[in-house]
């Protein structure tokens, strides 16, 4: 009594036999039900969000320029006019903000400023050389020196407008960028069919090189160790003579200096050479669970041969994470465009005669015929837009809404992925007789299990990790707000507050993911299942350690021997040093050649990523399973383990065969 409690059932007992287990449960109930009603009322929500968004939002407000009319240019009636041109560009240049721009277009001070101070308001003051940008039209930077109002000194063009149009006019580079894409997108494609099949190749051979691999990877690291300590000793050595001491230099926050300092390259050397000690006494220590780590490796690249179509389900991943995209950034943008044009009633000189009885500012319609009024220059202009109704009033919440959409399906859609792959490989493992047991089509049975019964628990494990995600954000737009601020223990807190919850969000992304795994494997709700993981993981946190750490070992040598080839290739290719080609198959000119470089290295990137998270999960499914094997099974008849002969035999166990199976045996023998 009072006993504290032993290492096993500190984190929960091992799981016990249950003759009726044989992989993945088919007869399963929904799972988190309430999330998953709420969810799906969130959807709705969303939905309804989009059809008032496409409603009330008018995008031509950003994709097109507008006159002093309200009238879109290059659109209706002026659909051969696509260009505005401002009769006063140094009045909107002197207070012209990027973001202003983009999103309500390019605004003088005044509605007309030059028209008020003609006397004929349909002609500017003034004509000058100019080029379109962004549906504008922009004076030429390297234009004649001209005196203007309102511009103090003798300004020239080029300083009035040349930091606009660097940030405006990338006409020329953009057309520059097109013309190489078209000459160059079929090898473009070539470079990440390259990509595509080292990465098949790499895990595919994983079942052959796995430990000759693992052995290099590791040996490489300890001889880099090595050179290290030997280089810093050398370096030491010469210093130790004739280089300065720490007590001589003092504190300086030159860093540099420190690297002619004797003390510097000592205390380098013990880091290494502690770390090269602790990794050879791991090696000692821990080399039954790196064979492990090998074997479920090997037995991964195996599952990956046997089921080829979950290589490419990232590509239904990245279908439905583009849809989420792609309907958020439509809804922001109508959103912010569903402003009501507002007209009013203007004239130049509202002094002059037959001006007095004018409603000066009162609302117009622009497109009805022109009123019979004895003022001069009476105009219906536009005025802005309306923020004074219901979807303006509540646009902040509105986008608050559509920012907590986003990464609520983002995370879904992955939850589903890496559910639907662990169920898939499951049903690999807990097959008794591979292949002949796995079933038919495992990965489109594991996408209708997951779409059908557990939509509601991975709803709430993504749920979790978006408010931690929305929580981050806040804090990095605060931080951005005080980065110009002079308090420090200010800036302290928010960085510690940042790091906890960066933390945060790792683990919840381990949890949920081993989570998935146990939801594919016996379909319980999310909780009950985060909590069995957590558990089966911390009976086994060391073998967890080295397997992780072992994958992640291997698994960026791929990215790097894949993205690496890929780019080496590419360079040779397009900068035309790969020789004897021929006609055929000879680079393109290009007038950036590193644009397809740099296209085909992201592209080699994403591939790559997407197969190896194929794999990571493979293995983490498998881990989770080995573990839950060795804790229900025990070899004999009734109870075999499920396991590869190659870690029966790391382990030091086997499969005893049944009695009918031994009196076969012995009849055999002479």
């Amino acid at each position: 009594m009072g006993g504290k409690p032993d290492g096993d059932e500190a984190y929960g007992k091992p799981v016990k036999y249950d003759p009726s287990f044989r992989g993945p449960i088919k007869n399963r109930g929904c799972t988190d039900v309430i999330c998953c009603i709420l969810f799906l009322f969130f959807i709705l929500g969303y939905i309804v969000l989009g059809i008032v968004a496409w409603v009330y939002g008018d995008p031509r407000q950003v994709l097109y320029p507008r006159n002093s009319t309200g009238a879109y240019c290059g659109l209706g009636a002026n659909k051969d006019k696509p260009y505005l041109l401002y009769f006063n560009i140094f009045s909107c240049i002197l207070t012209t903000n990027i973001i202003t721009v983009a999103e309500h277009g390019l605004q003088c001070p005044t509605p007309q400023p030059v028209l008020r101070s003609l006397e004929q308001e349909l002609c500017p003051g003034f004509l000058l050389p100019s080029t379109p940008a962004l549906g504008r039209c922009f004076p030429q930077p390297n234009s004649t020196q001209f005196e203007f109002p309102g511009i103090s000194g003798n300004t020239s063009i080029n300083q009035g407008i040349s930091s606009l149009l660097d940030s405006l006019n990338a006409r020329d580079i953009s057309v520059k960028i097109f013309e190489d894409f078209a000459q160059s997108w079929y090898w473009i494609l070539v470079a990440l069919g390259v990509a595509l099949i080292l990465s098949l190749l790499f895990i595919l051979l994983l079942r052959l090189v796995a430990g000759p691999l693992v052995l290099a990877l590791i040996l490489g690291v300890l001889g880099v160790l090595a050179y290290g300590i030997y280089h810093c000793w050398k370096e030491y050595q010469v210093l130790r003579d004739n280089g300065a001491s720490i007590t001589q230099l003092g504190f300086t926050t030159n860093l540099s200096v420190y690297r002619s300092v004797q003390e510097t390259w000592l205390a380098a050397l013990v880091v290494l050479a502690v770390l090269e000690g602790l990794l050879l006494v791991m090696l000692v220590f821990l080399r039954q669970r790196i064979r492990i780590a090998i074997a479920l490796l090997k037995e991964a690249s195996k599952a990956v041969g046997e089921m080829m179509s979950a290589m490419f389900y990232p590509l239904v991943t990245f279908v439905l994470l583009l849809i989420c995209i792609a309907y958020w950034a439509m809804i922001a943008l109508y959103l912010a465009t569903s402003g009501q044009p507002q007209y009013v009633l203007w004239a130049p000189n509202v002094s002059l005669a037959g001006c007095e009885k004018v409603p000066i500012n009162a609302s117009c319609d622009p497109m009805a015929e022109p009123m019979n009024s004895s003022c001069p220059g009476l105009m219906c202009v536009f005025q802005g837009y309306s923020s004074t109704g219901l979807v303006q009033r509540s646009l902040f919440n509105l986008q608050i809404y559509g920012v907590l959409g986003l990464f609520w399906t983002l995370n879904w859609v992955l939850a589903l992925g890496q559910c639907v792959l662990a169920g898939a490989f499951a049903s690999f493992y807990w097959a008794f007789h591979k292949p002949q047991d796995i079933p038919t089509f495992p990965l489109s049975a594991a996408f209708l299990r997951t779409l059908r019964y557990h939509t509601g628990s991975l709803a709430f494990g993504a749920l979790i990790l978006t408010l931690v995600q929305i929580a981050r954000v806040i804090l990095e737009y605060i931080d951005h707000k005080l980065r110009g601020a002079q308090n420090p223990a200010a800036r302290c807190i928010l960085c510690c507050f940042k790091c906890c919850l960066w933390c945060l969000e790792k683990f919840i992304k381990f949890l949920n993911r081993n989570a998935y795994i146990m939801i594919a494997i016996y379909g319980k709700n999310f909780c009950v299942s985060a909590k069995n993981a957590f558990m089966l993981l911390m009976r086994n946190i060391v073998r967890v350690v080295v397997l992780d750490k072992v994958t992640d070992l291997l698994l960026l040598f791929g990215k790097l021997l894949v993205v690496g080839g890929v780019g080496v290739l590419s360079f040779f290719f397009f900068t035309g040093r790969i020789p004897g080609l021929g006609k055929d198959i000879e680079s393109p000119h290009l007038n950036y050649y590193w644009l397809p470089i740099m296209t085909s290295i992201l592209g080699a990137y994403v591939i790559a990523s997407g197969f190896f998270s194929v794999f990571g999960m493979c293995v983490d499914t498998l881990f989770l399973c080995f573990l839950e094997d060795l804790e229900r099974n025990d070899g004999s008849p009734d109870r075999p383990y499920y396991m590869s002969k190659s870690l029966l035999k790391i382990l030091g166990k086997k499969n005893d065969a049944p009695p009918g199976d031994k009196r076969k045996k012995r009849e055999k023998r002479p």
